[in-house]
C-alpha cells in the first residue's frame, strides 16, 4: 500500500503538523501520520525560465467592495450610488480574482507585518494596534527575494521602524536595514494620514518623507502622495530594465484612508512611459501633477452627482488609485516586461470610517464592505477580507476566479516559490502559485486572525441586527475544514465560536454552532486548533494564554523513535521541507531521537525529524537548542524555537510553552551549508524535572500496517 492509499482512509490526518490539520473526514478517529509532508507546489511554466518580477501593490483601508468588479458594478443595476474603478476591472478580467483572501490583521501595521514576514498573528511580533513597532529581524518579502537575486524597492507607507529614533540612521527597522535596497516614502503610521506632505491640510500638520536617507518634504510642494508614489513606482521600475536581475516592488500606498484629501487637477492622459504621472525631480515640481493649488479635484464622473461632499471625495480618491495602476500596467507594457512581471492588488484591511476634518464621513453611501458585515478593526468578513487581484499574462488564465480562503502570509512562501527557492521553515502560509496556475493542487492555507481592540461594531442598518454595536474585545478566527470560526469579546478558551459557511453564506447570517454532531465535533476541533498553531506575546495577552495546548488522542500501533528525512540541497535558512523538491530526497527512517549520524553527506544537509512527544505532566515546558548551523522547532503548528535567521552556531536559545499531559506532535528541521563539525543538542525541563536531554522513550511515531 503506498502513502496516497495508505491515508485514504475516514481520518484526520496532518500532512504537514506546523501548518494544518486536514480533516478527510469528521467520522473517522483521531490520529495522526507522521511519516508525509505535503507534496511540492507545481510551478507554472515561465518561458524562459527566469523568475518574474513582482510588484505588489497595498491601499490603505479600501474595502472589499469598492471594486467595480467585486461589487459597485452591481450597484448599477440597483440604481444605488457607484463609483468606478475601469483599470483595477480590467486586471480582474486580464487575471485571476480571489474572493476570500484575508488580511493578518483588521488594522494597519500588524496586517502589514504578517504580510512581509509570512507569519499570521499567532507567530507575529507586532499585534493589535503596535503602531510604529519595529518588524523584528527576521525573513521578510524583501530579504527572501534579495537572496534570490531580485532588486527591492519600497515606495509608500511604511509605518514598521520602530519606536526608538528619529532618524534613518537611529531608526531600528527602517526600510534598508530590513532588506530593502530603495525606500521612497512615509516611514511614520502616522505622517501617512496627510497625503499632501509638503502642505497643512485638515488637521494635519506637514510632515516628513524619505528618499533614501534624505528627508525631502520641503520639495515636494503640490505633490499628492497617490500621484507621487505611482510617478516614483515608475521612474524605479524603468530604472530596473537593463539591469539583468528581476525587481520586486512593494508600492503600499497611503491611500484612500483619511484624511479624505483629494488631487490638485485631473490625472494626465496616457500612462507609462510617456503620458500620465511623470517624474520631474524639480523642487516645487517633482511630479507632473504637482500643483500652486491643493485639493482641488473631485473626479468629473462625480462632480455633479448629488452626493455629500466627503463620499465624492472618497469616490474620487479611489479613482485615482485606479489610474495609477493603470499607468503602472501601460509602463509594463511600454517597457515589455508585462509578461514576466507578476502584480498583485489588495488592501491592509476592511474600510475605514474616517474623516479628519472632510466631514461626517461612513463607507455606508457606496456600502464599500460589499456584501459583508464589518469594517476596520472587525473581523467579520468586512474587516478581513480584502478584494485581491492576480495579474501575470501567460502564466494565470485571464478572468479566473478562486474562493479558496487564504491570507497574507501566504505571500512569502508564494514568491520564495516563484523565485525558485524553499520557504524558510518559519512561515505559516503556503505558495498560491498552484491556485494561481491552475496547475498542480493547491495547499490549503492556514488562515487564522487574532486581535484587540475596545470598540464596537457599528450600528449600520446594512448589518445583521445582533452585531449592531455589539463589542469587540478580544477577538479570534480560524478557518478549519473550509468553516469560519469567529469568537468576539473571548473571555476564555472554553467561549464557544460562531461558524459560518462563509462561500455559501457571505454575510455571515446562519451560525452553523451547534446545529449538528458535526458541527459540534468542528466546535471542539477549533477551540484545541486555536492554542495548537500560537504562541503567546506579553505585549498583546490573551485570555487563552495561559491555557495548556491540547494533546492529541494517542494512535494505535505507536512505536518509539522518530521519523526522519534527509535532503540533499543548498539552501540559504532552514526551510520548509515541503517546499523541497522530492529529487533532493536522499534518505528516511526511523532515529532513536535528534541523531545527525543520518545524514548522507556533511554539507548543504537538511534533516527534518517528526514524530509524538509524550509530555508526562501538565504544565510550562522549557525546550533549549544548540546546533551548528540552524534549526527551527515546532510543537504542533506553534514555533517554540527559531535558531535560523541570525542565529549564531554554538549558542543556546530556548522557548516556553504550556503542554497538556499526553502526545503532542513534534518536528525540527536541522540544516547546514558548509562542512564542518556537525551538532545538535535539544534538552527540555519540565514539572519535576531539571533541564535533560529528551529521552528516546518519551519520542514516538506512528507506524502503518502494509
Amino acid at each position: 500500500m503506498d502513502t496516497t492509499q495508505k491515508l485514504n482512509m475516514s481520518i484526520i490526518y496532518i500532512t504537514d503538523m506546523k501548518k494544518s490539520i486536514r480533516f478527510v473526514s469528521f467520522f473517522g478517529l483521531f490520529f495522526l501520520s507522521l511519516i508525509g509532508c505535503r507534496e511540492p507546489q507545481q510551478q507554472p511554466a515561465k518561458g524562459s525560465g527566469a523568475p518574474p518580477n513582482i510588484i505588489f501593490i497595498l491601499t490603505d483601508d479600501l474595502g472589499y467592495g469598492d471594486i467595480g468588479a467585486f461589487y459597485q458594478n452591481e450597484r448599477v443595476d440597483e440604481g444605488e450610488p457607484f463609483h468606478k474603478t475601469p483599470n483595477l476591472d480590467r486586471m480582474v478580467a486580464e487575471g485571476i480574482r480571489l474572493d476570500r483572501h484575508y488580511v493578518g490583521a483588521p488594522v494597519c501595521a500588524p496586517s502589514r507585518a504578517s504580510l512581509l514576514q509570512g507569519v499570521h498573528q499567532g507567530h507575529a511580533q507586532i499585534r493589535d494596534n503596535q503602531f510604529d513597532k519595529a518588524l523584528s529581524d527576521n525573513h521578510n518579502l524583501a530579504t527572501v527575494l534579495k537572496e534570490a537575486g531580485y532588486a527591492t524597492g519600497l515606495v509608500g507607507k511604511y509605518g514598521l521602524q520602530g519606536r526608538e529614533g528619529d532618524s534613518p540612521q537611529t531608526w531600528e527597522a527602517y526600510p534598508t536595514k530590513r532588506g530593502f535596497d530603495h525606500f521612497f516614502g512615509y516611514v511614520r503610521h502616522r505622517d501617512g494620514h496627510n497625503h499632501y506632505p509638503a502642505h497643512e491640510v485638515r488637521q494635519r500638520p506637514p510632515v516628513e518623507l524619505y528618499s533614501g536617507t534624505e528627508e525631502i518634504s520641503d520639495q515636494l510642494k503640490g505633490a499628492y502622495t497617490t500621484d507621487l508614489f505611482t510617478a516614483a513606482a515608475k521612474k524605479w521600475i524603468t530604472e530596473q530594465k537593463d539591469t539583468g536581475h528581476p525587481f520586486f516592488l512593494y508600492l503600499p500606498y497611503d491611500t484612500p484612508h483619511a484624511g479624505l484629501e483629494i488631487a490638485p487637477a485631473p490625472y494626465p492622459k496616457g500612462g507609462g512611459l510617456k503620458g500620465g504621472v511623470q517624474w520631474k525631480g524639480e523642487k516645487g515640481h517633482i511630479i507632473n501633477t504637482a500643483d500652486s493649488t491643493i485639493e482641488d479635484y473631485i473626479h468629473h464622473d462625480y462632480a455633479g452627482r448629488d452626493w455629500p461632499e466627503p463620499q465624492k471625495r472618497f469616490a474620487s480618491m479611489v479613482r485615482r488609485i485606479d489610474n495609477g495602476v493603470g499607468d503602472i500596467l501601460q509602463l509594463l507594457n511600454d517597457l515589455d516586461i508585462d509578461d514576466n512581471t507578476l502584480v498583485v492588488f489588495t488592501s491592509d484591511n476592511g474600510p475605514h470610517r474616517e474623516s479628519y476634518g472632510y466631514g461626517a464621513y461612513d463607507p455606508t453611501f457606496f456600502d464599500s464592505f460589499g456584501p459583508l458585515d464589518g469594517i476596520k478593526r472587525d473581523t467579520w468578513e468586512g474587516g478581513i477580507r480584502v478584494p485581491t487581484i492576480v495579474r501575470w499574462p501567460g502564466q494565470i488564465p485571464a478572468g479566473s476566479t478562486s474562493d479558496a480562503p487564504g491570507g497574507f502570509h501566504d505571500w512569502l512562501p508564494t514568491f520564495a516559490d516563484l523565485a525558485g527557492l524553499p520557504a524558510p521553515a518559519r512561515t505559516d502560509g503556503v505558495s498560491l502559485l498552484p491556485l494561481l496556475s491552475g496547475e498542480g493542487t493547491p495547499n490549503e492555507s492556514e488562515v487564522y486572525i487574532e486581535y484587540s481592540q475596545g470598540g464596537a461594531t457599528p450600528d449600520y442598518s446594512e448589518f445583521e441586527a445582533s452585531r449592531q454595536g455589539q463589542r469587540r474585545g478580544q477577538m479570534q478566527v480560524i478557518y478549519l475544514d473550509g468553516y469560519k470560526g469567529i469568537r468576539y469579546n473571548v473571555e476564555s478558551a472554553d467561549d464557544d465560536f460562531r461558524i459560518y459557511d462563509t462561500r455559501k453564506d457571505p454575510g455571515e447570517t446562519k451560525d452553523l454552532a451547534g446545529s449538528s454532531g458535526k458541527f459540534e465535533k468542528l466546535q471542539g476541533l477549533m477551540k484545541d486548533r486555536v492554542l495548537r498553531l500560537r504562541r503567546p506575546d506579553s505585549t498583546a495577552a490573551r485570555p487563552y494564554d495561559e491555557v495548556p495546548v491540547p494533546a492529541v488522542e494517542a494512535p494505535q500501533n505507536l512505536k518509539l523513535g522518530l521519523r526522519y528525512r534527509v535532503f540533499e540541497t543548498p539552501t540559504p535558512w532552514t526551510p520548509d521541507v515541503s517546499t523541497l523538491g522530492l529529487d533532493s530526497e536522499s534518505a528516511s527512517g526511523v532515529a532513536k531521537g535528534f541523531d545527525l549520524s543520518v545524514r548522507t553527506r556533511d554539507e548543504d544537509i537538511v534533516i527534518a525529524y517528526s514524530g509524538l512527544l509524550d509530555v508526562p505532566q501538565t504544565g510550562t515546558y522549557t525546550f533549549s537548542l544548540q546546533t551548528d548551523g540552524g534549526a527551527v522547532l515546532h510543537l504542533h503548528a506553534a514555533t517554540v524555537i527559531d535558531a535560523d535567521r541570525g542565529y549564531t552556531g554554538g549558542t543556546e536559545v530556548s522557548g516556553d510553552i504550556h503542554l497538556e499531559e499526553g502526545y503532542h506532535p513534534i518536528q525540527l528541521t536541522y540544516a547546514r551549508g558548509e562542512k564542518g563539525t556537525h551538532a545538535l543538542q535539544v534538552r527540555w525541563r519540565g514539572p519535576g524535572f531539571t533541564r535533560q536531554p529528551i529521552g528516546p522513550e518519551q519520542l514516538n511515531h506512528k507506524v502503518y500496517s502494509e
